[in-house]
């Protein structure tokens, strides 16, 4: 497939999609003419990136993008794409963030007051656990 040429404008809004963190800026610093990302990966290793200021619609040429996608992000064009367009995060090894688990003290409670297995506990949202264990209180079923 072919893309369109990457701007600093795309470069940001992709740090700022995979919530990558501003160290440094070019507002109000002499001295500094870029702003600066990190990103901290599960295997230890630190990301940096670059964006020229000012963060415009000003495009990167071919053979600076190439380096950029390979030794800065690290991912390839269409996963940089994706996430711009679409704001679907590249897959770096991440653990997935799972739904709001529920408290510990709920799930005994759901066990063994209210007499539910594991598995009917595992499946129910914290909102059908507080349910649950009210109409138990209230109903005593």
């Amino acid at each position: 497939m072919t893309w369109p040429p990457a701007t600093r404008k795309d470069h940001d809004t992709f740090c700022r999609v995979e919530e990558w963190t501003e160290v440094r800026n070019a507002r109000g610093r002499t001295g500094t003419h870029h702003v600066t990302y990190e990103l901290g990966l599960p295997d230890g290793r630190i990301l940096r990136t670059r964006i020229s200021h000012p963060v415009n619609r000003t495009d990167y040429g071919p053979r600076m993008w190439k380096h950029i996608l390979r030794d800065q992000l690290q991912v390839e064009e269409d996963e940089f794409w994706v996430c711009v367009n679409d704001g679907i995060r590249p897959n770096r090894g991440m653990p997935e963030r799972h739904a709001e688990s529920l408290p510990v003290d709920l799930v005994r409670l759901l066990i063994v007051r209210v007499g539910l297995s594991e598995a009917e506990v595992a499946s129910m949202s914290k909102d059908e656990a507080i349910a649950r264990i009210q109409r138990h209180w209230t109903e005593g079923r």
